[in-house]
């Protein structure tokens, strides 16, 4: 499995009357671009949101290290630090 960051856009209604064009980035583990694409594609809220594809990134290095993913048997949270926490780092 690969690491791939799928860039989408959509326009949504409740923001701007929708004339704006907003992106979100998701990652997804797959065994290719192609595949990494069908799964996004099957996102409910990819479909509800009507989004699109601008791009899709395959990561496989970050400053030097290399990037390996292992299968892991349980969903693991990962930490997210708040706009006030980022501050005081």
């Amino acid at each position: 499995m690969k690491l791939f960051m799928v860039h989408v856009g959509f326009y949504d209604d409740e923001v701007g009357e929708g004339i704006y064009e907003s992106h979100i980035n998701f990652f997804v583990a797959a065994g290719n671009a192609k595949s990494a694409k069908k799964k996004i594609m099957q996102m409910k809220k990819f479909r509800d949101k009507k989004m699109h594809i601008d791009g899709i990134k395959e990561i496989s290095s970050v400053d030097g290290y290399e990037v390996n993913l292992i299968k892991s048997s349980e969903q693991k949270k990962s930490k997210v630090y708040s706009y006030i926490e980022s501050k005081k780092l």
